[in-house]
């Protein structure tokens, strides 16, 4: 799984105060300790940034790619920005994102095919299915003829399926799970697919953020999932994505894993007979596939019920 580290973001006060000072330091200390984790590319979120939206995004790109060398994956609405930031990067970049809503439909895919950039294409247009169904529409309906119509190649497509908190909208969970398993199986060629990891554990309280989005992350792997935006620093998260990459473990939470993976590639529930009930992680593991499922209600005490 392709690992794009998530925390340049201006949503972080950090972040958008050394925008506002354009203070180099804690933005390439961000991208250097991420890249470090094992980030193999960099998310780069500076907003609509309307007015400077250019000059800002000049300015990120030219200040990370001083410290590491790694693909960025540029991220804000303003158009002139995306250019401006496609125009400074040294690596194939990532546009993120074209939905179906026309007017990212008609302007973005044809810039990503403008500078060579990969384009990653939200399944949605002015709302999100729930279903995964009406997201395989949009992808293969809506955004896929107009990629190709621009000249993009498809291999340099990743497809977002849309990842929801399961804290009040769980529902959504299983579909973007399901939504990665049809486009593999459905399109030809069958597209990349990209998802933005952490969003699964928005509004749930930190100390249980880790194991649902590791978890998950291994339900979506076995569906097909080609990279993710993640918290690099993530060591559960790195370890469960290695260990069911490379079938390498030996231990009863390990193996846990690797079960859980091919019972969902396999479009299985995960048997509770190989849940060892007396571990606390193998129940924790098993609880937290049981919500991410929409098998039971989640709540933030979820694990002491």
């Amino acid at each position: 799984m392709l690992k794009i580290g998530e925390e340049i973001q201006v949503i972080s006060t950090k972040v958008r105060k050394a925008i506002e000072e354009r203070d180099k330091g804690p933005i390439q200390q961000l991208a250097a300790t991420q890249v470090e984790a094992g980030a193999d590319a960099l998310e780069v979120n500076i907003g609509p940034q309307k007015k400077q939206g250019p000059e800002v995004m000049e300015w990120m790109v030219d200040t990370i790619q001083e410290v590491v060398d790694v693909p960025l994956c540029l991220d804000t609405t303003n158009l002139a920005a995306m250019e401006a930031g496609l125009k400074r990067v040294t690596q194939q970049a990532f546009v993120n994102s074209t939905s179906a809503e026309p007017d990212r439909l008609r302007d973005v895919p044809p810039l990503a095919a403008k500078y060579n950039a990969k384009l990653i294409a939200l399944t949605m247009g002015k709302s999100i299915p729930v279903e995964a169904d009406g997201r395989v529409t949009i992808a293969l309906e809506q955004l896929v003829p107009r990629i190709m119509e621009v000249g993009l190649p498809l291999e340099q497509v990743y497809m977002d399926p849309l990842i929801l908190t399961v804290s009040g909208m769980q529902e959504y969970c299983p579909e973007a799970v399901e939504t990665i398993r049809f486009l593999k199986q459905i399109a030809d060629p069958p597209p990349m697919t990209v998802i933005g990891m952490s969003n699964v554990s928005n509004g749930v309280p930190a100390a249980n953020r880790s194991l649902i989005n590791a978890t998950y992350a291994v339900m979506l792997l076995a569906a097909g999932l080609d990279a993710a935006i993640v918290d690099a620093r993530d060591e559960r998260l790195k370890e469960w994505v290695r260990i069911v990459e490379e079938r390498d473990d030996g231990t009863p939470v390990g193996q846990l894993l690797i079960n859980l993976y091919d019972f969902t590639a396999a479009m299985e529930d995960l048997d509770a007979a190989v849940v060892d009930m007396d571990d606390p992680e193998q129940v924790a593991i098993y609880k937290t596939v049981q919500i991410l499922q929409n098998k039971i209600i989640y709540a933030d005490g979820y694990l002491q019920v």
